[in-house]
């Protein structure tokens, strides 16, 4: 490792939660954060091998395990879990796979300090992803972080910051960017190839059905719930049903669809304008309907990101093409771009003087010129997968090459940011309120129709039911601050920066 080592920096610890488990206090010991070398484990030698630790191994976290724990010279030496089950399962698993020895964590300090680890990579909840990478980079370990690579705003930019202040690799987990088909796409938009953009969207029609209503779900034996919660407030009693995966709809947690499956389309679609910067323009319109249940994040939106180069123009739809649809199968019923039906809505469209490129989720590329007619797209980058991109890079001790810098995927979660920051600081309105608002931007309005006509297919009724506009928010984005809207700045300011829970708190970098 050619890295300059840093004095590691570890935050104080809070009290242990009251109630612990026997099972918990048999399996852990009283210190509730010791490593766990599982039997049959062999002693890891000084070889030379990148040891690698990954925090949240419960859903995109085994992917993280399926790609590191294969490449030639890693060692995925350290897992780390806040629940003890699937901390069980996936230690278990993988130490029956490999020849060396897997320590198991319920701390991410104590995997930190203890878990003889080079580079950390982080698959937590989205309220973790920047402290996570931040702990890792103050420990003088590199850091993969998943997207959005930030829960706000400002957070982003600390780890961007903390990144280049220590000299450490920190890549995001915006792997569109790996795709070489995606990577040829780009450069022949960007060298010409269909004229100048006119606009970009990027689509998330993926379903989402209702999470129930009532609340009260039960925190999981074992569970630490204090590290789960980290920055964010003890949620007790709990707004949802069900524990995992459902905290994406909450503001204390996720970012919603456009922060979770989105962040992808929203970086590919900046990436094709070539905007390294945070859009100095944002309005959202949107709102959670088509059902009544707890989820708070929108999951139905538009957001207009009004970029200098063109717009983009981003497009979140939870709910089936039709009404019908709710009733048969959401996953194969889900709106297609209307440049490219049949094609999948979890896409980018670029829309051009000269034709239109889709892109989507899996890296299909197809183009078409101004009369609908395709062309051949073009001829596909050769390119390595994002995970090994990024080992790439840590046993270069060089940022040099990566293909998801930190800062990069800082500017694409932001922009999921800023998107939710104005629909949080919007109003109710009925359907004709809203098209009387925005009928100075004939795109915007456009866009709108073809939302509205898409809610009343699912028989969502705008003269009755409100549909949140929310307010066009100036954005600075030398400062990274919004400036310029008056009593509106500090609303938006809080929410671009709010507070932390002492001693799960992001650090101000200078």
């Amino acid at each position: 490792m050619t890295h300059p080592q840093k004095p590691s920096s570890t935050p104080a610890r809070p009290a242990e939660p009251a109630a612990t488990s026997r099972r918990q206090v048999l399996k852990y010991g009283a210190g509730f954060g010791l490593a766990l070398a599982w039997p049959g484990s062999k002693v890891i030698g000084a070889n030379g091998d990148v040891r690698v630790g990954t925090v949240g191994v419960n859903g995109r976290g085994q992917s993280h395990m399926g790609a590191f724990s294969k490449m030639d010279g890693v060692r995925l030496t350290a897992l780390c879990d806040v629940d003890p089950n699937v901390l069980d399962a996936r230690v278990s698993k993988l130490s029956d796979s490999v020849d060396y020895a897997v320590n198991g964590f319920a701390d991410i300090r104590d995997m930190l300090e203890k878990g003889d680890i080079d580079v950390l990579t982080c698959a937590t909840p989205n309220h973790w992803h920047t402290l996570a990478g931040v702990w890792a980079l103050q420990a003088g370990k590199d850091a993969y972080v998943e997207k959005p690579i930030s829960h706000n705003v400002w957070e982003g930019r600390q780890l961007v910051k903390l990144a280049r202040k220590l000299n450490r690799v920190c890549q995001g987990g915006t792997q569109s960017r790996s795709m070489g088909s995606i990577q040829a796409a780009v450069k022949w938009v960007q060298d010409g190839g269909l004229g100048k953009i006119k606009y970009v969207k990027g689509l998330c029609y993926k379903p989402r059905q209702s999470i129930g209503k009532g609340g009260g779900g039960e925190i999981p034996a074992g569970v630490n719930y204090d590290i789960w919660c980290g920055p964010k407030p003890i949620e007790e009693p709990l707004k949802r049903k069900r524990f995992h995966y459902d905290w994406h709809w909450f503001y204390a947690y996720g970012n919603g669809d456009m922060g979770n499956q989105g962040i992808h389309q929203m970086d590919v679609a900046r990436w094709f304008l070539g905007e390294e910067r945070i859009a100095p323009h944002t309005i959202s319109i949107g709102g959670r309907l088509g059902y009544d249940d707890d989820g708070e994040t929108p999951n139905t939106q538009i957001v207009y990101h009004d970029y200098d180069t063109a717009p983009l123009i981003f497009e979140t739809r939870g709910l089936p093409k039709d009404k019908a649809s709710q009733e048969n199968n959401w996953g194969k019923n889900m709106n297609s771009p209307e440049e490219f039906p049949g094609e999948s809505g979890i896409s980018v469209v670029v829309v051009c003087e000269g034709g239109n490129v889709y892109v989507n989720a899996g890296g299909k590329v197809k183009v078409t010129d101004k009369d609908g007619k395709e062309m051949k797209a073009p001829e596909e980058f050769k390119t390595d997968d994002i995970f090994t991109n990024f080992m790439k890079a840590v046993k270069a001790g060089s940022s040099e090459g990566l293909y998801a810098d930190c800062e990069k995927t800082h500017y694409s979660s932001a922009l999921c940011h800023t998107g939710l920051i104005s629909h949080r600081l919007g109003q109710g309105m009925h359907d004709g309120e809203v098209r009387e608002r925005i009928k100075g931007d004939s795109l915007l309005a456009d866009r709108y129709a073809a939302m509205a006509d898409h809610l009343a297919q699912n028989e969502v009724n705008l003269d009755s039911e409100t549909i949140t506009l929310g307010p066009w928010l100036k954005f600075n984005p030398e400062t990274e601050w919004f400036e310029g809207n008056d009593d509106l700045d500090a609303k938006a300011n809080k929410l671009a920066r709010p507070d932390y829970r002492d001693p799960y708190v992001v650090p101000e970098v200078g």
